[in-house]
């Protein structure tokens, strides 16, 4: 298993992608945005993205990797009923994008564990 530094390089990488498409392309994000929660999807999309921007910049330095860590596995945890409801969305649509869909819920068990790794041990 790889030390607690290179997963957390690893997840900054990955979070500022995506935290950046949250503003270059939301249109996909507010899709899954469950329908109940208040206010506007858009409101979600760029509040997500700019804790996923704000949590790889925590994880990137040394100095805040574990609270980078308690964060991204916050954002992880809140971000899970999105992918539920992606999967919900997407029960009718094609198999491969069906299987993507819900490949996606338990995908986000090894992050979480690996955030809580990071956050527990820097």
């Amino acid at each position: 298993m790889p030390d607690t530094a290179t997963i957390a390089r690893f997840m900054s990488g990955v979070l500022a992608a995506i935290g950046v498409l949250h503003f270059a392309a939301p249109k996909p994000f507010d899709s899954i945005v469950p329908e109940q929660l208040p206010g506007d999807a858009r409101m979600y999309t760029y509040a997500s993205g700019v804790a996923e921007l704000g949590t790889a910049a925590l994880l990137a330095a040394p100095s805040t990797r574990r609270l980078g860590g308690l964060v991204a596995l916050l954002t992880f945890v809140g971000v899970w009923p999105a992918n539920f409801n992606m999967a919900y969305q997407w029960r009718d649509k094609p198999l491969p994008l069906r299987v993507g869909a819900y490949a996606r819920l338990p995908l986000q068990i090894p992050m979480i564990i690996a955030a809580y790794r990071v956050w527990k041990r820097g």
